[in-house]
């Protein structure tokens, strides 16, 4: 089930649903998973409630405490941090919801990036291209900067210093990258 509180441009309820099928499909995740599409305020409640962090996050996953069958559990997703990491990064509000989303189904089939060695990284990035979607999370977050002379930087936050320095700004704002769980 997809609950809309906030609306992304040109992505429908119906086109959202049928994005994490595919994406629970492709990612092995037989169960069913609920997608609240909210906004920052109410991801930031979540996220205090729940991790005891008091900032607002772009994707939350909880997973399912096996009282209901077939039934994965549970992403929200910040519509406000998706529209603005999608305007960052070059790509549409709509192909940043389904990043978040298929990172969210990851964390459901039981990936944990944090823990796992990079194995999440790159299922995820195995995924993201199957689905057609722009750069990962995880690959974001991760990827190593070349500097214009070409040598390789220590790892940055996302793929450019552009885009680092943007997403850095919106962090000082009290806005920052997910942390998943």
């Amino acid at each position: 089930m997809v609950i809309l509180h906030k609306c992304v441009p040109e992505l429908s309820e119906l086109a959202l649903s049928r994005f994490l099928s595919r994406a629970r499909r492709v990612a092995g995740l037989d169960a069913a998973v609920d997608l609240l599409l909210t906004s920052s305020r109410e991801m930031k409640s979540l996220n205090r409630r729940f991790r005891r962090k008091d900032k607002a996050t772009d994707v939350l996953s909880f997973p399912a405490d096996g009282s209901r069958e077939k039934f994965a559990g549970e992403i929200a997703i910040s519509a406000e941090i998706a529209a603005q990491n999608a305007h960052a990064l070059g790509h549409s509000a709509a192909d940043e919801v389904k990043i978040l989303a298929l990172h969210g189904v990851l964390h459901l089939r039981g990936y944990d990036h944090e823990r796992d060695q990079g194995e999440m990284a790159r299922r995820e990035m195995e995924l993201r291209r199957q689905l057609g979607l722009p750069s990962g999370l995880i690959e974001r977050t991760k990827a190593p900067v070349v500097s214009a002379a070409g040598r390789r930087g220590k790892p940055r936050l996302y793929e450019s210093s552009a885009t680092a320095r943007t997403l850095k700004r919106a962090a000082t704002k009290g806005i920052r990258r997910k942390k998943t769980r």
